[in-house]
């Protein structure tokens, strides 16, 4: 990267792309319920802690969340623009390009030609964008799975009812109807055939983690701590105001639903958007747990839009104005407590500790082998070429992120050890790596352990060889 890989420069592209999502979201609930859904939506999201955590991590989460945030905002287009059932996908565009340069005639039909061309341009943009959140995670792979199935119940009920989806070119704020099959089916290939090249990795990783993964198995209390995340992240757990602000939501939820009742398919895309990943993930976390409340960041999109909707059936603007009032105070006690007590795993620290009390041929062993890529992020700075390895493995060599130790590994490890006169243990997430113990124990056979660091979510062991007699 030509700007560098310092901590700034990698974080502002979390915070760049999380602050983008917020006029994303803007026009998404404009374009579904009015203005001011979408000034509301986009409060919601810019004040959600969940949200600003991720827009200060080195991770993909807010890049996902925008490019699904886009995708949608192209899909809630199309579906809002009865072209998109009429004209075949590049018919605008076409007759765009024969018109220009044209006669005079041609000329005066160039703003309908351009209007028409918005309608094409949705179509590559939700293309492009489904497939980009994919490329940003694998779960995402359930984006065009929900759409999909809101899409073909859409036209399931055309075929049924035609008569509830006559109506002007441009629809009404709200009004939805489905867009032509063949132009649907035309949108699902290219979506295919662009997401088509990274099947193979998707397979690979989906059999690793299949093979072997920590998170744990869920239960319906994950699913409430999900909610609460997606809500009122980091709200203090033990406040006696928390039933309240539950309560709170749960009343705005209702809300929305009442406000959205004479617009059903709108409500329905909403509370499917948002509901079809939460149940994938828990239906396939039944062979093998994926639930996690990060990977469905994404899904706060039409959540937060469901809660706007609420906030604007209040219809009272004093009523309105003293929700987002009480909203604001809930965040800043989210935010407090996010900023007063969530702790980080200290790598920064971890390297720093190692650097001034290594010796040259000293070894660095990782029992949890990833945790090797922030630490040396750290450690490369104190210019401190020191071998390093991973028990049982090293870094990728099994083809398992988070590989177990068992002793079958421990020839491997001895023959490590051998000749040296200190290693350091860098310990962390043992209670799934190694859960035996059995790393420290063949340490303390070879070596004598000498010192250590306890730090935030690791600990530093230093091992040196017995004395000669």
């Amino acid at each position: 990267m030509w700007l560098g890989d310092s901590e700034t420069i990698v974080r502002s592209l979390s915070a760049i792309f999380g602050t983008l999502t917020i006029p994303v979201i803007f026009l998404i609930g404009r374009r579904m319920a009015g203005s001011s859904v979408g000034l509301i939506a986009a409060f919601i999201l810019a004040v959600s802690p969940f949200h600003v955590r991720f827009a200060q991590e080195t991770r993909m989460y807010t890049l996902l969340t925008l490019n699904a945030s886009l995708a949608i905002w192209a899909l809630v287009y199309l579906l809002s623009d009865q072209r998109s059932a009429t004209r075949a996908i590049g018919a605008q565009f076409l007759a765009t390009i024969r018109a220009w340069p044209g006669t005079r005639s041609s000329r005066a039909g160039a703003t309908f030609r351009f209007g028409g061309l918005s309608t094409d341009a949705a179509w590559l943009g939700y293309v492009v964008f489904t497939v980009a959140a994919m490329f940003s995670h694998n779960t995402a792979i359930l984006f065009p799975v929900a759409v999909n199935l809101f899409v073909v119940w859409l036209l399931v009920v055309r075929r049924k009812w035609p008569q509830q989806f006559m109506g002007e070119s441009i629809l009404p704020i709200g009004d939805i109807m489905p867009p032509s099959t063949r132009n649907w089916l035309l949108a699902q290939c290219g979506v295919f055939l662009l997401w088509l090249p990274w099947l193979a990795a998707f397979v690979v990783q989906g059999v690793g983690v299949y093979r072997e993964f920590w998170i744990p198995a869920p239960t319906w209390r994950t699913i409430v701590d999900i909610l609460q995340t997606f809500l009122v992240a980091f709200f203090p757990s033990g406040s006696r105001w928390l039933p309240i602000v539950w309560g709170g939501f749960a009343i705005l939820t209702v809300l929305g639903v009442v406000h959205l009742r004479k617009r059903p398919a709108a409500l329905s895309f909403l509370l499917v958007l948002w509901l079809t990943p939460l149940l994938g993930e828990w239906l396939v976390s039944l062979f093998r747990p994926i639930l996690y409340d990060r990977t469905l960041i994404w899904t706060t999109i039409p959540l937060y839009i469901l809660l706007a909707c609420g906030f604007r059936q209040l219809s009272y603007r004093p009523a309105i104005v003293a929700g987002v009032v009480l909203l604001c105070g809930v965040m800043l006690l989210s935010f407090g407590n996010y900023y007063q007590n969530f702790r980080k795993e200290e790598w920064r620290e971890a390297a720093a500790y190692i650097a001034q009390n290594a010796q040259d041929d000293d070894l660095i062993l990782f029992n949890a082998t990833w945790v090797q890529i922030p630490f040396d992020y750290y450690f490369r700075n104190y210019d401190r070429p020191l071998d390093e390895h991973g028990a049982p493995v090293d870094l990728f060599d099994r083809g398992i992120l988070e590989p177990k130790m068992s002793e079958q590994d421990l020839p491997r490890l001895r023959s490590l050890l051998k000749d040296r006169r200190r290693v350091w243990l860098v310990y962390s997430h043992d209670w799934y790596t190694d859960p035996q113990n059995l790393i420290p124990s063949a340490l303390s056979e070879a070596l004598n352990l000498k010192d250590g660091q306890q730090l935030y979510g690791l600990e530093i062991r230093r091992y040196d060889a017995p004395l000669s007699p």
